[in-house]
């Protein structure tokens, strides 16, 4: 599809197929457009193949020969023009005969243009880009909205037809959007007609600038030119997600259409407030044609609108639901801070071979006034996925460090403490500042305190990340790999690592004894470790077992449910108090 925006760039992005059973003829002509700054072209020699590669590629412009074999150019003609999709497709005749009764035919069946062979370049070339100039217009005219801008009901139906053959042939999944203004027409009726259009032309450009973020269409893996907005009519917009992973995207683009329109419009030196209600339904799907989908998205946007708008409705339930309680458990999720529900739980890290506790792990719990205790599980990766890990991670070393240092104050002195980090929290250029802050203000001396980083961290810029870890070692902080095996595992990066600490992940403990290549990797992790100087901590010990095998090993400490799970802090002194 060509418009007249930036139409030089747009005429020769233009696609144009040639039809022609001497091959050498179309590469001569191929080549002469290319030198006019045309690049798409679709060749074909077997005239029997037309129509289907017209179906299948829609160009913008048509060269064809008219003397064929099997099937002429007479043929291609006439089928076309009697194709509802390709019946003001420009189709130019390209032809040896000087016979004006066969062009006269030719005209009578639709033909656009003539151009005699052997074609003059110059000439090909004016006549390509006046054809092509006289669609853009009238594709302006028939397929995009004057107001908006943007491609209208009738494009938008050609385009989700396209879509949804390809998504059905390739296995692909899509998404559509209906989208409407909530309560447009109070302000058609109390303000200028010009007012309603420019808060339209807004309100479009407000939802293309959410389709254009990167960070949202990364989450997806869409590709480029997977996203088309359509304005359909009044106050109702369109839009389609192609080639998306899964359809549960579309929740998150929703969101932030939403959000884009709750912020006031200023129209005529006042702020005009507006909501947005919007309807979704996937395919793959229960309906299986495009008029059942679109009625489903219009149906789920008006079920949204009963609601009172300012929301999304899934036209499934099951996804809605699932949708309905993931956005709730994020809106709870961003009060917990200031409603001082997160608890920290320590679980014991014990000397293997003495059964004595020697430091703990701190492990973050949502206490929730009317969801009860989660396990981190429930909410971690929404925390990652929001940015919330970073004021969370926050508190957590803050809560860590004042334990600790009161732990110390009442005798427990050798105690460490082991807590957690997060890619968002070191990515975080404030992240050095607060570890020293927390540090400082709790008073706490940094050499019991480890910090613990998964093998992920080191899969992206390993040279940076060294370089933080050795400020982290420079304040007197002690350094762990957590999950040791499961992520990066590269031994030459760990010889460089400034850390202190391998965690064997409880995917190596949890078959042991018996599963012998399990065995030859803790041992050969634990072996390892020793020939670094570094210390080993087994996760998830459940058995005596797998204890008498970490024994025979040579690991340090472990952590499981053999000794105990993560406890409150009160619980946690009590258990310590029995073993003094």
């Amino acid at each position: 599809m060509i418009t007249l925006k930036t139409k030089n760039k747009q005429l020769t992005d233009a696609t144009i197929m040639i039809v022609d059973d001497e091959f050498i003829n179309m590469e001569v002509v191929k080549t002469f457009l290319e030198d006019e700054g045309y690049q798409k072209f679709v060749l074909v020699e077997d005239s029997t193949l037309a129509i289907e590669t017209l179906q299948e590629k829609n160009p913008d412009l048509l060269l064809l020969d008219l003397s064929m074999p099997k099937v002429s150019g007479y043929d291609i003609l006439a089928e076309l023009r009697q194709s509802s999709k390709f019946k003001y497709l420009p189709i130019i005749i390209l032809t040896a005969s000087t016979d004006s009764a066969s062009k006269i035919r030719a005209l009578d069946l639709g033909a656009t243009d003539f151009l005699s062979k052997p074609v003059d370049a110059s000439e090909l070339g004016l006549r390509v880009r006046n054809t092509l100039s006289a669609k853009a217009y009238q594709d302006q005219l028939a397929y995009f909205d004057s107001l908006t801008g943007l491609p209208n009901r009738q494009l938008f139906l050609e385009h989700f037809e396209k879509a949804y053959r390809e998504a059905k042939r390739y296995g692909d999944c899509l998404a559509l959007l209906n989208i409407e203004l909530d309560h447009f027409d109070k302000i058609k009726d109390t303000m200028e007609v010009s007012a309603g259009e420019e808060i339209l032309r807004q309100a479009a450009g407000r939802i293309e600038y959410v389709t254009r973020k990167s960070d949202i269409l990364g989450r997806a893996g869409v590709k480029e030119g997977a996203v088309s907005l359509f304005h359909l009519e009044s106050n109702v917009f369109t839009l389609l997600l192609d080639r998306i992973h899964n359809g549960e995207f579309a929740a998150v683009v929703a969101e932030r259409v939403i959000q884009e329109v709750r912020a006031p419009f200023h129209v005529q030196e006042k702020d005009i407030y507006l909501t947005a209600s919007i309807g979704i339904t996937s395919y793959p799907s229960e309906i299986e044609d495009i008029r059942g989908l679109m009625q489903l998205a219009s149906s789920a946007k008006d079920f949204a609108k009963s609601k009172g708008g300012d929301s999304f409705q899934f036209s499934s339930g099951e996804i809605n639901a699932m949708y309905a309680e993931r956005f709730s458990l994020e809106s709870h999720l961003r009060k917990a801070l200031e409603k001082d529900e997160f608890v920290l739980h320590y679980q014991p890290k014990v000397n293997v071979m003495t059964d004595a506790i020697e430091g703990v792990e701190a492990l973050i719990r949502w206490n929730s006034s009317d969801r009860g205790l989660s396990q981190p599980g429930r909410f971690i990766t929404m925390a990652e996925e929001t940015g919330l890990i970073v004021p969370m991670g926050e508190w957590i070393i803050n809560q860590a460090c004042s334990d600790l240092r009161d732990w110390h104050q009442s005798g427990r002195s050798g105690m460490t403490m082991a807590i957690n980090l997060s890619v968002k929290q070191m990515i975080d250029h404030d992240f050095i500042v607060m570890i020293k802050r927390s540090i400082e203000n709790s008073g706490v001396d940094p050499r019991f305190l480890t910090l613990e980083l998964t093998e992920s961290l080191l899969l992206d810029d390993v040279e940076s990340k060294i370089l933080l870890l050795q400020s982290l070692k420079e304040i007197g902080l002690k350094l762990a790999v957590d999950d040791f095996g499961t992520g990066y595992s590269s031994f030459s990066y760990l010889r460089k690592l400034p850390v202190d600490e391998l965690k064997i992940d409880r995917a190596f403990i949890k078959d042991l004894p018996g599963n012998g290549k399990d065995r030859a990797i803790a041992s050969s992790t634990i072996y390892l470790a020793q020939s670094l100087g570094l210390h080993t901590v087994a996760e998830g010990v459940e058995t005596q077992g797998q204890l008498d095998f970490l024994k025979e090993e040579g690991c340090n400490q472990y952590q499981g449910f053999l000794f105990s799970e993560a406890l409150p802090e009160k619980k946690l002194l009590e258990l310590l108090n029995t073993g003094a």
